[in-house]
């Protein structure tokens, strides 16, 4: 994970204009609104679960090790109460996506120092490294949006949070 949204946002133009598209990677059964977790621990945990919903060939024990294990390397906290939780898998074929909205803000170490209430998780093919760049350096750009942000923390159901998700597109800057 970069260390802000700012050099996430810079990996994006580098790996080019592409935008990914957040439906191919997230469902509307990977969404949690409202959860009640107490810990990074437990968030990470649900987080395991949420993810692989709608997967029975990989192992949450597994999955939960890989996002936890990141987690060491330096806080996914992004900033703006965002966290990004994400890792690289060995047989997954496309990347899995997951939000959850949380009942409480919880402490996350995150880059400003605020507390966490909205989180997207991420799992990549373990030999998708441009894929992940990208993924991420996408998700860092509409998380940075802090409309999208109020909006799908607003959110009642997970329909709502993924409409918002997958129909929000990035402003394009005007040359007069």
């Amino acid at each position: 994970m970069t260390s802000s949204i700012a050099e996430s946002q810079q990996g994006m133009k580098q790996y080019g204009k592409e935008q990914p598209e957040i439906s191919q990677c997230l469902s509307p059964g990977r969404i949690g609104v409202g959860l009640n977790v107490t810990s990074k621990k437990r968030l990470l945990e649900r987080m395991a679960a949420i993810l692989l919903k709608d997967s029975t060939n990989i192992n949450r024990d597994t999955v939960f090790q890989i996002l936890t294990e990141r987690e060491r390397l330096g806080s996914t906290g992004i900033g703006y109460s965002v966290a990004l939780p994400h890792g690289r898998v060995n047989g997954l074929d496309k990347a899995i996506g997951a939000v959850a909205t949380l009942a409480k803000p919880l402490d996350f170490d995150a880059i400003d120092g605020e507390p966490v209430t909205l989180v997207f998780g991420l799992l990549v093919p373990a030999e998708a490294n441009e894929e992940h760049l990208k993924l991420l350096a996408h998700l860092a750009s509409m998380f940075s949006n802090p409309e999208l942000r109020t909006k799908v923390m607003a959110a009642e159901t997970p329909s709502e949070i993924y409409h918002l998700l997958t129909e929000w597109k990035p402003k394009t800057s005007t040359t007069t």
